[in-house]
């Protein structure tokens, strides 16, 4: 599943080194310091790479990684948080929902395309930006044309300046409501295309997966709908002509030529669960494929060409980042030619009761900071003492040795049951002022952790 990363770091991105890079990540993922300082350097080689000739930097393939370390210990996060800082396109994909040609399932190059759609849409987005102040005139003009009367013939007595200047001064006064909202109650008639497309597609290729060619793309002024008229208000025909307006001043060739581009330079995929692919032939049932999976992977990561709706993308610049928990396999369980495509390897440690500290207060986005922000939309200042936090994160660690280590995870299902009462209640509270410390994190959860087989599913 693709996500979208829209938010940028204040940081001129090109210009962060390698130690910047870690101290951005540090904001957002606690420890796992080598597992930063790789994709660190990383991308710092990236942007090195962009700064060389032509023929030179086509040469150079990125190093791409092998994370290796249980669930819940900031793998995903870091891969995410890095792509969010690189302002790249970037999609997380899991091993274990592909399969070998042949059999019933998703195609590997399918992860390419998910990133040329993403990439497709960050380009249209910040064209959008550019195209704004002028999409919002230009539908500001037509909507004054609707709500203006049609201009009348000039008299031959009239002098045709004269006349010209009342109609322009109308407009004007016209606009100036319209900007100052006195007219956003008045209803007005908009012509708005009906949006009936054929529900039948063409299948381009050889699988399921490249069902991306239909008929709207390829007669785009075939079944663009009939127009009809539609009765809205004022702000609601703005919003609209707006949108119309944007679109036709966006050049969508040049848009999905940026977009491959910038896949094919930029562009990261982030391939979780490689672990459960990991596997050598002889096995029966759902184990079968697995090494045929790794032979469908090895050419995207090793560099190939795909096809998608928006060209041919090429993978061989792509940024690989993959990961897994190598409890049952390892990581020597990979084919060679896989194991040689990802020559960095990197251990992150398990988590324990300190980082749970941390990762509840440290980061800008601290599950504690979280909770206060939700709590505080309903009027109740609730406040963490310090003992408390250290007595949550001392159940977390305690829950994860008992039953699954699951990491950093464990403290959501923690903090949910915890708050469980006060985000009930919450509303109804007389009392707005809460006051989280150990002796009401001991009574909400002592006993859950106390009975083991109780813990195991609450907790």
């Amino acid at each position: 599943m693709p996500i979208y990363l829209p938010e940028t770091s204040l940081t001129a991105h090109a210009a962060l080194t390698p130690r910047q890079i870690v101290a951005e990540l540090d904001k957002y993922v606690v420890g796992q310091a080598n597992a930063k300082r790789a994709v660190a350097i990383a991308l710092r080689n990236r942007m090195r790479r962009q700064k060389l000739a032509p023929e030179l930097a086509e040469e150079i393939a990125p190093k791409n990684i092998l994370m290796i370390g249980p669930t819940g210990v900031g793998k995903t996060e870091i891969a995410r948080r890095l792509a969010r800082l690189a302002q790249s396109p970037f999609v997380k994909v899991e091993a274990s929902k592909f399969t070998e040609v042949g059999y019933v399932g998703r195609d590997v190059e399918s992860m390419v395309r998910d990133l040329a759609e993403l990439a497709v849409d960050m380009v249209r987005g910040e064209r959008l930006e550019e195209v704004r102040a002028k999409a919002g005139q230009n539908a500001e003009e037509r909507l004054l044309d609707v709500l203006l009367p049609p201009t009348r013939p000039i008299a031959p007595d009239e002098d045709p300046g004269t006349a010209r200047d009342q109609q322009n001064q109308t407009r004007e006064r016209f606009r100036d409501q319209l900007r100052d909202g006195r007219l956003d109650n008045r209803f007005v008639e908009v012509e708005v295309r009906e949006k009936s497309f054929p529900s039948f597609e063409i299948i381009a290729g050889s699988s399921v997966e490249e069902v991306d060619i239909n008929l709207k793309d390829m007669l785009p002024g075939l079944f663009q709908g009939k127009t009809k008229k539609r009765r809205m208000k004022v702000p609601e025909a703005l919003e609209y002509l707006t949108q119309e307006e944007e679109q036709k001043l966006i050049d969508m060739d040049s848009v999905a030529r940026t977009a491959v581009e910038r896949v094919e330079q930029t562009g990261i995929i982030f391939i979780d669960e490689i672990d459960k692919i990991a596997g050598r032939e002889g096995g029966h049932g759902p184990d079968v494929s697995r090494e045929g999976v790794q032979r469908d992977i090895l050419p995207i990561v090793e560099g190939t060409t795909v096809n998608t709706k928006y060209g041919m993308v090429r993978t061989d610049h792509i940024l690989f980042i993959a990961a897994g928990a190598f409890h049952v396999s390892k990581p020597s369980d990979l084919i060679p030619e896989l194991q040689g495509r990802f020559p960095i390897r990197v251990e992150l440690e398990a988590l324990g009761r300190e980082e749970f500290v941390r990762i509840l207060t440290e980061p800008r986005s601290a599950l504690v900071k979280q909770y206060v922000a939700l709590m505080d939309t309903e009027g109740i200042e609730l406040t963490f003492t310090d003992d408390a936090i250290h007595a949550i994160a001392d159940f977390a660690a305690l829950v994860n040795e008992r039953t699954e280590n699951i990491g950093a995870r464990r403290l959501h299902t923690v903090m949910e049951k915890l708050l469980d009462e006060i985000s009930f209640e919450g509303p109804d509270l007389a009392n707005k002022k809460v006051t989280i410390d150990e002796r009401y994190v001991g009574r909400m959860l002592a006993e859950i952790v106390k009975n083991e087989d109780l813990s195991r599913y609450i907790l």
